[in-house]
């Protein structure tokens, strides 16, 4: 039981930035603690939260799912690392239904000859877009920039 809630997790925080390949590989999940909260209906995980599957590697100080409303919180310094993909944040919030995640407290978004800056970042996985908000600092090639907001296609790797 306890190995289908953390998939419902990998899977449902692997969506921040989905590609249309299959999860094929076994997950390798790590975390100082784990269990179910029966009085809220969320799964746990504490602690040095690791997750990697296939090529996405996340980590996080703790993480919440709600299998029921597909819906995950994860905080204390979120990485996810996905072939040239690096972002990082202080907390993301999952709306697995809606195929969102919401990401808060200072938001680092790398890819090769780019790195966008800011307060908090939208990302959609269906459109592959990702939308970024408050001081917002782009850096591509020697150039760099700002700007309130910013638009990024994560598949075509281009400014909107």
């Amino acid at each position: 039981m306890n190995h289908k809630i953390l998939l419902s997790l990998i899977l449902l925080l692997c969506l921040l930035i989905s590609t249309t390949t299959a999860f094929a590989a076994k997950p390798i999940i790590n975390a100082d603690n784990t269990y179910y909260d029966a009085n809220t209906g969320l799964y746990m995980l504490q602690g040095n939260v690791y997750i990697e599957v296939a090529n996405r590697i996340i980590t996080a100080g703790q993480a919440k799912v709600s299998l029921s409303s597909q819906e995950v919180w994860g905080s204390d310094d979120i990485t996810l690392t996905q072939g040239n993909i690096y972002l990082t944040a202080g907390s993301v919030y999952v709306y697995g239904s809606q195929k969102k995640a919401i990401l808060d407290g200072g938001v680092t978004f790398k890819q090769p000859n780019i790195t966008i800056i800011s307060d908090a970042a939208d990302f959609n996985w269906r459109t592959k877009l990702g939308v970024f908000n408050g001081h917002v600092q782009i850096t591509q090639g020697d150039d760099t920039w700002s700007a309130d907001s910013v638009t990024y296609n994560i598949e075509t790797s281009t400014l909107q």
